[in-house]
C-alpha cells in the first residue's frame, strides 16, 4: 500500500482530491458540518477496528510479508509497462494535451492539403 501510495500519479492524485475536499469544506459551511461528523466517525471507527484487528495482523505477519513481497514484484513490473505510473497527474494531462494539439494540428493540414 504504501508503494502505491508513493507513486507520483497516485499521491498526485491524492493531493488533488484532498485540496478539492478542503476547498469544499471551506466554501460550504453546511457540507463542513457533515464531513467534520464523517471525519470522527471514520477515525472512531478506525481506532475500534485496529485494537480488534491488531491480534489477527501478529497472527498473519508472515504471510502479510510474503504478500508484501510478491505485490511489490508485481507493482515493479506494472510499471515497467505503465510509463505513466511514476508521473504526476499534472504532467499526464499536460503530455495529452500536447498530444491532441499535434493530432488536431495534423489533422487540420492533411484536410487543407
Amino acid at each position: 500500500v504504501k508503494e502505491v501510495a508513493n507513486l507520483s500519479l497516485v499521491s498526485s492524485a491524492c493531493d488533488v482530491v484532498s485540496a478539492a475536499y478542503a476547498s469544499t469544506k471551506e466554501s460550504q459551511p453546511y457540507l463542513r458540518s457533515v464531513c467534520d461528523a464523517a471525519e470522527k466517525g471514520v477515525q472512531s471507527v478506525s481506532e475500534a477496528m485496529a485494537s480488534c484487528v491488531q491480534p489477527v495482523l501478529a497472527t498473519l505477519e508472515p504471510h502479510v510479508a510474503a504478500a508484501s513481497e510478491y505485490a511489490a514484484k508485481g507493482l515493479d513490473k506494472l510499471g515497467e509497462k505503465l510509463p505513466l505510473l511514476p508521473k504526476p497527474v499534472e504532467q499526464i494531462l499536460s503530455d495529452t494535451k500536447e498530444l491532441l494539439s499535434s493530432r488536431v494540428a495534423e489533422v487540420k493540414e492533411a484536410v487543407s492539403s
